[in-house]
Order: C-alpha cells, then sequence, then structure tokens
C-alpha cells in the first residue's frame, strides 16, 4: 500500500463528517460507520460510532473503499 496519507479516513466511503445529518463537525473529526454503534454499558443507554480525526487510518481501508465523489 502506498503510505498512510492516502489511506486516511477522509478518504474512506464510511467516514461521515457530520455535515449530511444536521450536527456540527468538531474540527476535523467525523464518524467512522465501517462497524456497528459500540454498545455504551448501561442497558438504556445508546450505542456510539467511534469518532476518529480525517487524518486516521485503519487496517480496513483498501483502495475499492475509497469515498464516493
Amino acid at each position: 500500500m502506498a503510505g498512510t496519507s492516502s489511506a486516511a479516513c477522509v478518504s474512506c466511503r464510511f467516514f461521515d463528517d457530520h455535515k449530511t445529518n444536521g450536527a456540527q463537525a468538531s474540527g476535523d473529526q467525523g464518524l467512522c460507520r465501517f462497524n456497528p454503534p459500540v454498545s455504551q454499558p448501561a442497558p438504556e443507554a445508546k450505542g456510539l460510532w467511534p469518532v476518529v480525526a480525517s487524518q486516521d487510518w485503519c487496517g480496513h481501508f483498501t483502495a475499492e473503499m475509497t469515498a464516493a465523489e
């Protein structure tokens, strides 16, 4: 794989920058929608999507997962 900069979360189709759901993004952060939300310890608590920085990267990234234009 090329450098990790080309595999940044912002380039992944599963990166949600919060702009489409009406919320304000905090800096360069977004939500990773690759896996389901993480459950919280209390039964009445809602699950949460992992918050990632746009320049973060993970082992799930492949060229086929680049963001749709």
